[in-house]
């Protein structure tokens, strides 16, 4: 059994991937995606707020012909990543480009898919500065590429809360905190925390200013950019008909849930 964590000892990048993402399965659903809309497989993916590098390096390893070009404004997550992640994969490293510029850069190769994960664009405020974003992926995007990007909603995304994931080595807990929320003008103040069992805490280890943004506004503002179709994918849910069960299916009918994720697919 491996040493006991601490505030003083975790790395808040490994938490992070552990608590949040699922590089592996993110990658296969825009794969799947693609294939579904086109016909064929995607090739070159463009992440924006790309942060570590994770999933552009889990859509190289798919094989010689898959490539990223990856964006992000903060040089500390650019350079954890290509010494944590994209370094490791030796010769498989050379097909994501690390990009340390605004998500709003044009691309240096047109892509297939680009997304925006884990609700990073929401950093954009106002209506203006959302659709300026939206344009330029649209006119950035290859003549059949497509746009993803994940939200999430429900009664609980607009409340002031704590919400605690314990993970199931035990090692950690994961805290999501809605710390402030201005229902006026929809900004927010969200943090993540780390809690470990002997006690401590790495607290405001990731901190976010953004503006809480609906499904139905987000999809218009897609359609408003040129997008000629914008369809949601809606989580299922396991047996128990209360949780997620992370298969996302197109669907025009969704769940009033306290609290969901879902995705956005927009076509050209």
């Amino acid at each position: 059994m491996g040493k006991k964590l601490t505030a003083k000892t975790a790395d808040k990048y490994v938490l992070y991937q552990q608590a949040v993402q699922s590089a592996d399965q993110d990658v296969q659903f825009l794969v799947d995606t693609y294939k579904a809309i086109r016909g064929k497989k995607p090739k070159h993916l463009r992440e924006d707020f790309c942060g570590t590098c994770l999933m552009s390096g889990e859509w190289a390893k798919l094989g010689k012909s898959y490539t990223t070009e990856s964006y992000d404004i903060d040089p500390e997550p650019l350079a954890w990543g290509l010494a944590n992640n994209l370094q490791p994969l030796g010769a498989v490293a050379k097909r994501v480009q690390q990009y340390q510029e605004d998500a709003r850069t044009p691309s240096r190769k047109a892509p297939d898919v680009r997304c925006a994960q884990n609700f990073s664009y929401w950093v954009f405020k106002t209506r203006a500065e959302m659709l300026a974003y939206f344009v330029g992926v649209y006119n950035d995007l290859a003549a059949d590429g497509i746009f993803v990007c994940d939200l999430h909603g429900g009664p609980e995304s607009i409340q002031e809360l704590e919400e605690e994931t314990e993970m199931d080595d035990e090692s950690f807990t994961y805290v999501w905190d809605q710390d402030s929320i201005n229902p006026i003008t929809g900004e927010a103040r969200l943090h993540i925390h780390f809690r470990f069992p002997d006690g401590t805490e790495m607290t405001d280890a990731f901190t976010y200013d953004w503006r809480l943004w609906g499904l139905p506004e987000l999809r218009e503002i897609l359609q408003d950019a040129g997008f000629s179709s914008v369809d949601c994918y809606w989580e299922g849910t396991d047996d128990d008909g209360e949780s997620g069960n992370g298969v996302f299916t197109k669907s025009e009918q969704g769940e009033a849930c306290l609290s969901y994720v879902a995705y956005l697919v927009a076509s050209k």
